[in-house]
């Protein structure tokens, strides 16, 4: 061990202010009897002998190290003897090695690298790699150790708070422009979808006898005001809304929803099959035929095609009152359920009367093509149409 190692505070003197005045007279002299030029020339041994602090001085005086190892070395001797006193080796990494870098620094010249040698890891400075080196790190402050600590609480929380966000982002589905399997379902009937379900009951509570119910439209305004709010994917519907008390409204929203669907509710696959059923001349065969392509509809278009069918028995039921018979709610109906999904100019005028025979076909013959009986073995023959 060197018979004279500088204390901490001198150290600290040193690196803090530049100022060599605490250190003593006594080492005054000492640095006097060394050169610049002496300083290649003292060995690791030297220092440790003669004490690091004067060689330390030396280096000041000439104003740089040779490069990058000779910069690691010293700092390394910095290191060593800073443990020898038994002080803080974090005051030494973070105060000394400081000091000395930003020394190095400035003494380096513009332009040119300070080593020449293959660069280590990116980002990885004299200090970060001396530290690696010594197996130590930079003390921190209380504030910054709970900054870290937060820091490190927030990382392992992370994919825990993004898994939550992922299911949660799924919301409520949409009401209007979407298939009738994506809608919100109806708490009695899941192939049914809410809406459907929410529109038929306001007008069978309280529209059974209103004159021209489906036939006259309601506000475009109110309907277009319910259609977005009903599409911010609303689970329940307030009934006891002012926009639920114009039956016109609910009638039409009712049918805007049919109108609005991106598969029809007899299908596009099937559209041709039903105009081709409804000319067929034997009406024993037509309801046959027209019975078997609405079971073969696939569940939701089935369950929504034998609510909405009933619902609309219920209202023709009712025509001595409110003026709706079979036929003139298959005139409101019929193009809006029996059509395509990319519908033309031509079929709309060469299958319109397919189009109301076939929905007014299903309202006077509701019970027969929504039944099961046949199913079970029983053969019911509707009335000739």
């Amino acid at each position: 061990m060197p018979s004279r190692v500088p204390s901490l505070r001198m150290l600290r003197s040193f690196f803090t202010d530049g100022s060599l005045d605490s250190l003593g007279t006594s080492e005054d002299a000492r640095s006097k009897r060394h050169s610049t030029s002496d300083l290649s020339d003292v060995p690791f041994s030297a220092v440790r002998k003669e004490g690091w602090l004067h060689c330390k001085q030396i280096l000041t005086k000439k104003g740089k190290a040779e490069d990058r190892e000779d910069m690691l070395a010293w700092i390394k001797v910095i290191r060593e003897n800073s443990k020898a006193e038994g002080e803080d080796p974090g005051f030494a990494s973070q105060a000394l090695i400081s000091k000395k870098l930003n020394d190095y620094r400035k003494v380096s010249p513009a332009g040119s690298k300070p080593d020449s040698s293959p660069k280590g890891p990116r980002g990885l400075g004299i200090r970060a790699e001396f530290l690696k080196q010594t197996g130590t790190s930079a003390p921190r402050s209380p504030r910054q150790d709970a900054a870290v600590t937060k820091d490190e609480s927030s990382s392992q929380k992370a994919p825990w708070g993004i898994n939550i966000m992922k299911k949660n982002k799924k919301s409520a589905p949409r009401a209007f422009g979407v298939r009738l399997e994506d809608c919100q379902p109806a708490p009695d009937n899941k192939n049914v979808p809410l809406i459907v379900e929410a529109c038929c009951k306001v007008v069978e509570d309280r529209g059974l006898e209103y004159m021209g119910i489906y036939r006259v439209p309601g506000n475009n305004a109110v309907v277009s005001s319910l259609q977005e709010q009903l599409n911010k994917g609303a689970t329940e519907i307030n009934l006891q809304d002012e926009r639920w008390q114009d039956l016109n409204v609910i009638s039409s929203l009712l049918k805007s929803f049919f109108r609005k669907l991106p598969e029809p509710l007899f299908t596009d696959d099937k559209y041709n099959d039903f105009i081709e059923a409804n000319r067929i001349e034997d009406a024993s065969e037509r309801m046959r035929t027209l019975r078997k392509l609405i079971r073969d509809l696939p569940g939701h278009y089935y369950e929504t095609l034998k609510f909405l069918v009933g619902h609309l028995k219920t209202i023709a039921d009712h025509s001595e009152k409110n003026k709706m018979e079979p036929r003139n709610l298959a005139l409101v109906f019929g193009p809006t359920l029996v059509r395509t999904s990319e519908d033309n100019m031509t079929d709309m005028v060469t299958h319109m009367p397919d189009r109301y025979k076939i929905v007014e076909t299903l309202i006077q013959h509701s019970d027969w093509f929504f039944s099961d009986k046949e199913d079970k073995g029983e053969k019911v023959s509707p009335a000739h149409p």
